[in-house]
């Protein structure tokens, strides 16, 4: 009766091991982000970010900002508004929020980039993580926000599909 004890709570612990990993796979996807949020390890989320843009064939775009900058917030409404845009986001870049502010500057990470001068700042990166493109959001600008036309036309200028390409 004791072995048949023992037995089963080594089944049980086997069990429950097997189901931690499962738990841990689901966690390591990484989830896009509507915020900038100074408590993420951009290294880390980096490693996701690359794998989700290899497995969909997508580059990347670090968007570069945080909470306190209005011109972020503008950038994220007229994406948000324009359905066509934001698809077309999506479907050709993984994004991923690079948060810069008093609590937390990423410094570290963002030293291997070029120098950003204004906020809302964009990076494209290949699907592998390379650095690819330094974009200045100011040249996205028209009047008292970003021109839609202006960011479209820059999608498509980097993404992995290009207008007219049949890849």
């Amino acid at each position: 009766m004791i072995r048949y004890f023992i037995l089963l709570c080594l089944l049980a612990g086997l069990f429950s091991v097997q189901i931690t990993a499962q738990e841990r796979k689901v966690e390591t996807k990484f989830v896009p982000l509507d915020k900038f949020d100074p408590m993420r390890n951009p290294f880390d989320d980096l490693i996701l970010v690359v794998e989700e843009a290899k497995q969909s064939n997508r580059r990347i775009l670090l968007d570069v900002g945080g909470e306190w900058c209005i011109w972020c917030h503008r950038l994220d409404e007229i994406i948000e508004s324009n359905q066509d845009l934001k698809d077309y986001l999506h479907s050709n870049f993984v994004v991923l929020k690079i948060n810069v502010s008093k609590e937390n500057k990423n410094e570290k990470f963002l030293e291997k980039y070029p120098a950003v001068e204004g906020y809302p700042h964009l990076f494209v990166l290949d699907m592998n993580g390379q650095f690819l493109h330094s974009q200045n959001t100011g040249d996205l600008e028209a009047g008292k926000g970003h021109d839609k036309n202006k960011i479209l036309e820059f999608l498509k200028k980097w993404s992995v599909k290009r207008e007219g390409e049949n890849k």
